[in-house]
């Protein structure tokens, strides 16, 4: 096994084990976070009924840095919650490492008024 497939293996395990703890509700849905290479996305998910509720995402921001862009999104998902009548969520990070992009998210969702 080369190291590329090691880190995905790796990867996939942080993401099970992530998964298993959380689960979202429609009163409390899952905030995931997915980031690509380029763009970064955010949606809260009801795994009850298998739907997404609200979703964001980083193409159409206009920040500088990938980081300004993921604070972006972090306060556009809140805003849309808040819309959609959801104050709390459970943060799911997907397997990423709580640091740099995906903390921004979460900590302008926050900062937005979405409790977790």
């Amino acid at each position: 096994m080369n190291t590329l497939q090691k880190q995905s293996v790796i990867f996939a395990r942080r993401k099970a084990r992530v998964r298993a703890k959380i689960h979202g509700t429609k009163e409390r849905p899952r905030l995931a976070v997915f980031k690509s290479h380029r763009y970064i996305y955010a949606q809260l998910v009801d795994d009850d009924a298998g739907r997404t509720l609200v979703q964001a995402d980083s193409r159409s921001a206009k920040g500088k840095t990938p980081v300004e862009r993921a604070s972006e999104v972090g306060a556009l998902i809140a805003k849309k919650a808040k819309e959609a009548k959801i104050g709390k969520a459970v943060f799911d990070r997907g397997g990423f490492l709580y640091a740099g992009k995906i903390r921004m998210v979460a900590d302008a969702a926050r900062k937005g008024g979405l409790e977790f």
